[in-house]
C-alpha cells in the first residue's frame, strides 16, 4: 500500500511537469502571434477585396516599414522592430540576400547574423506582421542585386531568366530557403501575411515566363499567402503575374502613377509597396536627403486615400564588408557602405524628425490610439584614437593568398580556381607579368573597376573605367609589371547583370601587343585571410574567428610556421598599399562609435577581423558606423588596408558624417 501510494505521488508530480511543459510551450506560442492575430481564426488570410485589403475577413490597412536584418548586428535586431513598433507600424518587410545565404554552391548560411526565422519570430513576438520578399534577385543596393557571383562562372549564364543553368540555381536555393518559411506563414500560425515575387521585373523583362515559374517554384514548396509584384509605374505591365497582386514603387505621389496601377488592375486596393523615405549614396557624389515635410505630405496623402504602404527604408542600416552595390548608367558608379538611407531611423537607429513626424501622423491615423512609449536610445561613445603600430606590405602578405596561380591570359575574379571551385566573389586581385620595354600601357576598358599600376613594386598610376591608357617608364632588362585591381561593387541593377565579371575581363596591351604569362593573387580579404597573419601578433586578442585563436593558442605550431607573417613596427615611410595595425580600448560595455579617417585615402576598415566596409576620401561618407556589439571590452585589434597615403591613427567620435547633403530632385 505504501508503495502504491509512493507511486501515485510520482505520477501526480510527472502530470504536473508535463502540464507544466505544455502550459510553457501554448504560451511561447501565443506570444509569437502579433497582438491583433490572438484569437483570430488563420483559414483565409490577407486578401484583396474591391477597395481594401482585409486579414480573416476584416479591413485591414498594411502600414509597413522595411529593416533588414542582414543589415542590422542582431544583438539590434529587437531594438529596431521596438523602434518601428512605437512608431505605429503594423507590418515589417525585409528582403532575402540569396548571395549571403549560399555564398558557395552546396554551402548554405541560415544561421547567427542570418537566422531568417529567428528574425520573422522576433518580429511576431513585437507584435509585427510580415510581408517577406525572397527573390531570388531583390536588388537592394547589393552587390549583383543579392544573386552569388559564381552564377557568372557559367559563359552561358542569362540571370533573371527561364535559363536552365539559373533555375536550377534558384530551386536549389529554394529547396533549402523555403521549407524554412511554410510555418511561419499566417495560416499555420505565424506573422507572414503575403510574399513578394521577384523585384521590379518590369524594368528588367526579358522572359516572359519567369515570373509564372518564380510564382510556381515559391508555391509548389508550401507559399499558400498572398503574392504581390513591386514596379515603377511605367513597368507595372511587363513586371506583373497573373495570381499576384502588383504594387508601385515610388517617392512622390502622383495621380497618373495611380491611374497606371488602376487600368491594368481595377477592382483591387492600392498598395505602394517601395515609398523611398530617402535615397543610396554613390562614392564621389553628394549626401542624398528627402525634407521630412515632403516625406510626411506624401505619406498623409497616401493614409487618406486608404492606400496601402510600406516605408523603403523605415531604418537601413549598414551594407557591411564589400557587399555594396553600383549603378552603371550614366557612368559606372559605387555605392557607399552606410544605407542610412535618410530614413526615419537613422543608420544607427537615432531618432530623427521624419520619425516623430511620421509617429504623430500615424497615432492620429489610429484615432489618436497611444502608441508603445519609444525605446530609450543606445550610448555612443567618442574613444580615444588608436595608434598604429604594425605595418606589413602588400607584398608579404601574398604568401597568405590562396594560390598563386599562373595563367597564359587575364582571368576575371569570377573564373578564378578558389573557394571550393566558385570563384572569388569580392576584394582584390593582383595580376604579375614581365615586361621588358617601356611605352603606352592600355586597358581597352577591360579593368573592371579599378587598377593600381606598379613597375617593380613603384606606382606609377591608375586605370579606371574613364582612364584607359597609362606611360610605363622606360628601363633596362626584365621587370615586373603588377596590377592590383579592385571589384567596386557589381551593379545592383540594371539589364547588364550577365557582364558583371570582375578583375580583368580581358587583354592589356603594352605598346598595342596583349602582355602574356600572368601570375595571379587572389585578395578576397575574407576573415580566413585576415586571420592568418594577424594570430602572431597578439593571439588572444587579435585572431578574427574562434577557431583560429584556438588554433594560435594550441600547441599546434605547425600551423603557427606556415602562416606566420612578417609584421614590423611602423617604419616612418610605410610602403603603400599596405596593412597597418593597431588597437583600441573600450572600457566597460562597448558603446556605439564611428571609425573617422582624416588623413588616409581610399582601403578598407577590419574590427576585431570583421570587414566594415570601405572608406575614401572623396566623401561623401567619411565616418563608418562601428556598432557596440563588433567591439570587445578591452583591447580590440584594427586593422587597415590602404592603397596609397595613410595616417598614423584612426580616430573614433560619438557622432555620425554622411557628408555634404543635398535634396533629392
Amino acid at each position: 500500500m505504501v508503495v502504491l501510494r509512493i507511486r501515485n505521488v510520482h505520477k501526480r508530480k510527472y502530470a504536473l511537469i508535463c502540464l507544466l511543459i505544455i502550459g510553457f510551450i501554448m504560451f511561447y506560442r501565443y506570444l509569437r502571434v502579433p497582438a491583433r492575430g490572438r484569437g483570430m481564426s488563420r483559414k483565409v488570410g490577407l486578401r484583396a477585396n474591391v477597395s481594401q485589403f482585409t486579414l480573416e475577413g476584416a479591413p485591414f490597412q498594411i502600414i509597413g516599414g522595411s529593416i533588414h536584418y542582414f543589415r542590422v548586428p542582431r544583438a539590434y535586431w529587437r531594438d529596431r522592430l521596438m523602434k518601428m513598433k512605437a512608431c505605429g507600424i503594423n507590418t515589417l518587410t525585409t528582403y532575402v540576400p540569396w548571395s549571403l545565404h549560399q555564398p558557395e554552391r552546396g554551402v548554405f548560411n541560415f544561421h547567427t547574423q542570418l537566422d531568417l526565422q529567428a528574425y520573422i519570430s522576433l518580429a511576431a513576438e513585437l507584435g509585427l506582421w510580415v510581408i517577406l520578399r525572397p527573390g531570388p534577385y531583390i536588388s537592394s543596393e547589393l552587390d549583383l542585386g543579392g544573386l552569388p557571383s559564381w552564377l557568372l562562372r557559367d559563359s552561358s549564364m542569362r540571370l533573371r531568366t527561364t535559363h536552365s543553368g539559373f533555375t536550377q540555381a534558384v530551386n536549389t536555393f529554394f529547396d533549402k530557403l523555403i521549407p524554412k518559411l511554410v510555418q511561419l506563414q499566417f495560416k499555420k500560425g505565424g506573422p507572414i501575411i503575403a510574399i513578394q515575387v521577384e523585384n521590379g521585373y518590369g524594368s528588367f523583362a526579358k522572359d516572359d515566363g519567369y515570373m509564372f515559374y518564380i510564382k510556381e517554384a515559391l508555391q509548389s514548396r508550401g507559399i499558400s499567402e498572398l503574392l504581390l509584384t513591386s514596379d515603377n509605374h511605367n513597368t507595372l505591365k511587363s513586371g506583373g503575374v497573373d495570381g499576384a497582386i502588383r504594387s508601385l514603387k515610388l517617392q512622390k505621389l502622383n495621380q497618373r502613377d495611380i491611374q497606371d496601377l488602376n487600368s491594368i488592375q481595377p477592382n483591387s486596393p492600392t498598395m505602394v509597396m517601395d515609398f523611398w523615405t530617402g535615397w543610396f549614396d554613390m562614392w564621389g557624389d553628394l549626401h542624398h536627403v528627402l525634407p521630412p515635410e515632403d516625406m510626411v505630405s506624401t505619406m498623409r496623402e497616401i493614409l487618406r486615400r486608404g492606400m496601402s504602404v510600406n516605408l523603403y527604408m523605415f531604418h537601413g542600416g549598414s551594407t557591411f564588408g564589400f557587399l555594396s552595390g553600383a549603378l552603371a548608367d550614366p557612368s559606372y558608379k559605387a555605392l557607399v557602405p552606410s544605407y542610412d538611407f535618410d530614413a526615419p531611423l537613422t543608420e544607427a537607429g537615432e531618432y530623427t524628425p521624419k520619425y516623430h513626424l511620421l509617429r504623430d501622423l500615424l497615432s492620429r491615423h489610429n484615432g489618436g490610439v497611444d502608441l508603445p512609449d519609444m525605446p530609450a536610445l543606445h550610448y555612443r561613445e567618442a574613444y580615444e584614437p588608436a595608434i598604429m603600430y604594425h605595418h606589413l606590405s602588400l607584398w608579404d602578405a601574398l604568401r597568405f593568398t590562396e594560390g598563386p596561380f599562373k595563367s597564359l591570359r587575364p582571368v576575371n575574379m569570377e573564373s578564378l580556381p578558389v573557394n571550393n571551385g566558385n570563384g572569388q566573389s569580392y576584394g582584390y586581385m593582383l595580376y604579375e607579368t614581365t615586361i621588358t620595354s617601356g611605352g603606352l600601357l592600355s586597358s581597352g576598358d577591360n579593368v573592371r573597376d579599378r587598377a593600381l599600376v606598379f613597375v617593380d613594386r613603384s606606382y606609377i598610376g591608375l586605370f579606371k573605367r574613364q582612364n584607359v591608357e597609362l606611360a610605363v617608364p622606360d628601363g633596362k632588362g626584365r621587370r615586373t609589371l603588377s596590377l592590383l585591381v579592385e571589384n567596386c561593387g557589381r551593379v545592383h541593377q540594371g539589364r547588364d547583370l550577365d557582364k558583371q565579371h570582375k578583375g580583368l575581363v580581358g587583354d592589356i596591351l603594352l605598346n598595342n601587343i596583349p602582355l602574356r604569362d600572368f601570375t595571379i593573387y587572389s585578395l578576397d580579404m575574407k576573415p580566413s585571410f585576415i586571420d592568418r597573419f594577424v594570430c602572431f601578433i597578439e593571439p588572444t586578442t587579435h585572431c578574427a574567428s574562434l577557431f583560429v585563436r584556438r588554433m594560435c593558442l594550441s600547441k599546434w605550431t605547425p600551423y603557427l610556421s606556415l602562416y606566420q607573417a612578417p609584421w614590423k613596427t611602423l617604419p616612418e615611410n610605410p610602403s603603400f598599399p599596405g596593412f597597418f595595425m593597431g588597437r583600441m580600448f573600450a572600457y566597460g560595455y562597448p558603446s556605439d562609435t564611428f571609425v573617422k579617417l582624416p588623413g588616409w585615402e581610399k582601403g578598407v576598415v577590419f574590427i576585431n577581423g570583421l570587414n566594415l566596409g570601405r572608406y575614401w576620401s572623396i566623401g561623401p561618407q567619411q565616418a563608418l558606423y562601428l556598432p557596440g556589439p563588433f567591439l570587445n571590452s578591452g583591447i580590440n585589434q584594427v586593422i587597415m588596408f590602404e592603397e596609397q597615403e595613410g595616417d598614423y591613427k584612426v580616430h573614433f567620435e560619438d557622432t555620425p558624417d554622411l557628408g555634404m547633403a543635398a535634396d533629392i530632385q
